[in-house]
Formats: C-alpha cells, structure tokens, sequence
C-alpha cells in the first residue's frame, strides 16, 4: 500500500486557535450559568461542530435554543480573531510542504465553518489539494464522515491515507475511518491520545519517513 493523502486537523495541529476557541466557550456558557473548564473542552467540545460542543454542555436546551447558543459562541470567537495574527505551528507547515514535494497529496478538515477564511489568512488556502470544513459535513467526530470526505476528494482510499490529530474524537474519528493518525499531544498527557499509531508533542519530533512506514510498512 502507498501513501497517497494526508489530511490535517486544523485547530491545535495548523493553527494555535485552541486558547481562544477555549475562551470563547467559556465565555458563552458562563453566559448560560456553567463553568466551564478546559478539561470539559479537551473531553467535550474540541473538534466538533459547534452545535454538538454546546449540546454536550447544555444538554436541557431546545435545537433551537443550541443553535443560538452556538452562533454566541461564533461571536465571541470572531471578536479576538479578526484582525489579530494567527498563529501557526511551523513545525506542520515544513511537513505539509515536505509531502508535497514528495508528491503527496494534501488536505485539511475542520469541523469549524471558519476554516476557509484562516486557512486564507494563513495563505496555506491555495497551496491545498482538498478542504472539508463545517460548511460541508452532517456529523461530527468521532464520525467518519470528515476525514472519509476529505478522501473522496483527494480521489484516494482511507487506507492510502493518514491523520493527523489532537484531539480524542480526533483520533477516534481517524480510527473510524479505516486511517492510520498520527497525534500530537499539546497538553503533556499522551495517554489521551494512545489509540493513536503514534503520538508525539509535535510534528518536529517524527520524520516524514516514519509517516511514510505507517502505511508502507516495518511499523
């Protein structure tokens, strides 16, 4: 089998985006009387679309009330970001153009409709072979449904694809999928994260080689 695709997270994996999604959650729950802590993001709420985070958390609203809690959420989060640099992890943009000139394919999924403009922002937009954001999919990880449809779009099979992760639905997603996951644990806690094929505190850590092996064999 021959890697072929490579489909990113965006949120922790590209962009450092995860203190200020986690602020704009607090914010918006404490709206709602909850206190809302960062392992409740970690366990709850990273890398899900935002109505799903605010049902897990508001679990006594109307669809109709989550929605609106969901769209302050978006509000708050738009507040810090416009206008501010994003930053980016380095370390992911030299393997992302390592795979390419390697001539393997490229993708980034977000469950957050946002991704299209910080992915411009960030000027990696262009240089991408797929995208599938929260505009696109139905379901939210540990579903499939993402990292399936960031294949079909680079025109390859799950197994000739991997994921890169940082989230646990993240991981179980990729799992779900049929797809080897690499994940990056940013919280110093890889136990999280060890239904992973390999976990790492960043992408500067493992050698696109050993990315390679994972679908190539000896690993």
């Amino acid at each position: 089998m021959k890697l072929k695709g490579v489909i990113f997270d965006m949120d922790g994996v590209i962009v450092d985006t995860v203190p200020i999604h986690f602020a704009a959650w607090k914010r918006m729950f404490a709206d709602y009387g909850v206190d809302f802590t960062f392992e409740d993001y970690k366990q709850k709420v990273d890398g899900i679309p935002r109505t799903d985070g605010a049902k897990a958390i508001l679990t006594n609203l109307t669809d109709d009330e989550l929605v609106e809690a969901s769209d302050k959420k978006q509000r708050y989060f738009l507040d810090v970001i416009q206008g501010e640099e994003i930053p980016v992890y380095s370390s992911t943009i030299d393997l992302i153009n390592q795979l390419k000139t390697k001539g393997i394919k490229v993708a980034v999924i977000s469950s957050s409709k946002n991704a299209p403009s910080i992915l411009k922002r960030i000027n990696l937009y262009s240089d991408l072979d797929a995208i599938v954001s929260g505009h696109d999919i139905k379901k939210g990880k540990p579903n499939p449904e993402i990292f399936l449809m960031a294949a079909e779009k680079l025109k390859i099979k799950p197994e000739e694809a991997i994921v890169v992760e940082d989230a646990i639905l993240g991981v179980e997603a990729a799992i779900n999928a049929g797809m080897k996951c690499v994940a990056i644990d940013r919280y110093d806690n890889p136990k999280r994260l060890q239904k992973a094929n390999v976990v790492v505190k960043d992408l500067s850590e493992i050698q696109i080689e050993d990315i390679i092996k994972l679908v190539e064999g000896d690993r």
